[in-house]
């Protein structure tokens, strides 16, 4: 019953297309439906201040294991509140009930930490949370952290943040930091807020600490923040999602890959051709976003190759409306969502996973 009132409280209906090929459209034209919001503060079991409350939730990453959705992300209060930004954690079977969850707040580190991602490194057989933090009480810069878990359930389990590698003085951190593995290499992927994604390598081997290679330039575009590289299932290609600006919203683009070191040639990259904006939603009149932001494909696995069905695409999103973006930064309320591909033939349907 529980499955059945979420499927038919958010409309998870995928349309699959007959393609030989893949389900992304080789145009990069994209249509997509949107839900309802399936998370915000306002219904949330965080502990609250009426002082400085719980604003916002964002930058989600989640993976799905032992059939429960297993959810992270950056946790909000206003711009005054102590401890404003911290990484949140909740479980759920479906998202019909996402909402009736129990939030964790990680206890991490007193300093700034957020925006995470949330994998399983096989060759360890640990989880492994990437995320940015600074701690001033341990000299923590600025920068890719980590830390490790056997039982992702156990979130009080996880280990105190350690750094990725250490960003040499007068360079940028960057931010966004995002770690996906090939059979021989870790990458990390961030982005500079200048138009640029940057790319580091270490050996399987070496990960997570050790012999990083200096960051280079992997791809220059009209491009902000929120890179998120994934590979594309039975296909030699990978996709890269990541946020773009204009017209006074935030909006995704797309660009593809052979290979984790090549070059990244745009597929759905310019503001006529986006992968997602108020556009390319066929239910745009009722959406609760008018920005989508900081986006996570769903996977297929949990794994660190980040494997993304090209024939059941769905983006779960930050958003905001128009009257909610343009408010200061730090005081936007944040929603999550979840998009979904539309199919460009209908030869049959199937609901999507809970």
């Amino acid at each position: 019953m529980s499955r059945l009132r979420g499927l038919l409280a958010y409309s998870f209906v995928l349309v699959l297309a007959a393609q030989s090929h893949s389900q992304i459209p080789e145009d990069g034209r994209f249509r997509w439906s949107v839900s309802e919001p399936l998370l915000s503060v306002d219904a949330q079991r965080l502990p609250e201040s009426k002082e400085h409350p719980w604003i916002a939730v964002k930058d989600p990453s989640i993976v799905r294991f032992e059939d429960r959705w297993h959810l992270f992300c950056t946790l909000r209060k206003d711009q005054q509140g102590e401890g404003r930004i911290r990484i949140g954690y909740l479980s759920f079977s479906d998202w019909g009930r996402a909402k009736e969850a129990d939030w964790s707040v990680l206890d991490l580190t007193m300093g700034y930490h957020g925006a995470p991602q949330i994998f399983w490194f096989q060759p360890h057989k640990l989880w492994y949370l990437i995320y940015q933090a600074e701690d001033q009480t341990r000299d923590l810069k600025y920068g890719p952290c980590y830390s490790t878990n056997t039982d992702i359930t156990k979130p009080t389990q996880w280990t105190r943040p350690k750094p990725l590698y250490v960003v040499p003085e007068g360079t940028k951190a960057g931010l966004d930091f995002w770690v996906i593995c090939d059979d021989a290499k870790a990458h990390l992927f961030f982005t500079t807020l200048d138009g640029r994604m940057w790319r580091a390598e270490t050996s399987l081997t070496a990960f997570p600490d050790k012999e990083w290679s200096n960051p280079a330039l992997a791809l220059q575009a009209d491009i902000f923040e929120a890179s998120h590289t994934y590979r594309i299932a039975n296909e030699n290609r990978f996709l890269t999602v990541v946020e773009a600006q204009g017209d006074r919203r935030r909006y995704f683009k797309a660009f593809v890959a052979d290979s984790l070191d090549g070059s990244w040639k745009p597929l759905a990259a310019t503001r006529d051709k986006p992968l997602v904006s108020p556009i390319n939603v066929v239910n745009q009149a009722s959406s609760f976003a008018t920005s989508y932001s900081h986006g996570e494909f769903i996977r297929t696995g949990y794994d660190q190759s980040l494997t993304i069905d090209p024939k059941d695409l769905r983006l779960l999103f930050q958003g905001a409306s128009d009257s909610e973006y343009r408010q200061s930064y730090g005081q936007i309320p944040w929603q999550l969502g979840v998009l979904t591909l539309e199919a460009q033939t209908a030869p049959g349907s199937r609901a999507a996973d809970n």
